[in-house]
């Protein structure tokens, strides 16, 4: 198992403008954590930044072993659309992201898998053949069939209708608890957050940093209905009403180098 910590001094565009400014954090290992920020608050850019698909900051990014060596993490990616390749059927967008020499082994388990994320007998299938969450539960299972130590997710969920995103986020933790990889969640959703996360960090808006390291002492399973859920976020928003937007109450704002930990259990 693996933490990764973030210490990221500067991030900015090519047109200069700022998006993140000493944000810095450390995600233990196969701990789940959520990131809500205000838009524009570069939540995509600092998981690019994770992920090594932007490499252009300064500061460091590393995933450290438990014997406290830097190590060379897997990553897997869940983006806001699917990504799927429409002339691949789904096993081939499955088989597409595993190294030669797992291919093999792996193939032979895919139906299994398949039926797992409730989708039994859809491996011959094409992406365009499926509905917008089908679709959704076979890029869920593709960022977990390559056993990430870092499972990064951007707001994966923000286009499907309330039942769909409920039953995909309860396969989300049942996948989750079953190899534990590290997540990074991002979400526009306080509720969201609450219903899956160990933890969430509140993001300023640009340039961003943590405000907010919140500790989501809650029982598992959850689901975004239970009332300790609702509770949760009604207590938060009443605490710091303009959390969504970026800012805390005027009473416990902080230096810029400044986060407020807290935490909470119902």
């Amino acid at each position: 198992m693996n933490s990764l910590t973030i210490d990221i001094r500067k991030k900015a565009y090519p047109n200069g403008c700022c998006a993140i400014e000493n944000l810095a954090f450390t995600a233990q290992p196969g701990e789940f954590v959520a990131i809500i920020g205000p838009s524009g608050a570069g939540k995509t850019t600092l998981l690019n930044l994770i992920a090594g698909l932007d490499r252009k900051l300064e500061g460091s990014i590393a995933l450290h072993s438990e014997a406290g060596t830097q190590a060379a993490p897997t990553i897997g990616f869940m983006f806001q659309e699917p990504r799927l390749m429409p002339w691949l059927t789904v096993q081939q967008n499955l088989e597409m992201v595993l190294a030669p020499h797992a291919r093999a082994q792996q193939t032979a388990s895919l139906q299994d898998l398949l039926a797992l994320v409730g989708l039994p007998g859809c491996g011959a299938l094409f992406p365009g053949q499926l509905s917008g969450g089908m679709q959704r539960r076979v890029a869920l299972l593709r960022a977990f069939i390559v056993e990430p130590d870092v499972l990064l997710m951007d707001e994966p969920f923000q286009s499907l209708d309330a039942p769909t995103a409920s039953q995909l986020r309860v396969l989300l933790q049942d996948l989750w608890q079953r190899t534990r990889p590290t997540v990074l969640f991002v979400t526009h959703s306080l509720r969201e957050a609450l219903s899956v996360a160990d933890r969430i960090l509140f993001l300023s808006s640009r340039p961003s940093r943590v405000i907010l390291d919140f500790a989501v002492e809650l029982r598992r399973p959850r689901t975004i209905e239970d009332m300790a859920v609702q509770k949760l976020h009604t207590s938060l928003l009443e605490q710091h009403p303009q959390l969504l937007e970026g800012r805390l109450s005027p009473t416990q704002e902080k230096a810029p180098s400044d986060t407020v930990l807290q935490t909470a259990k119902y």
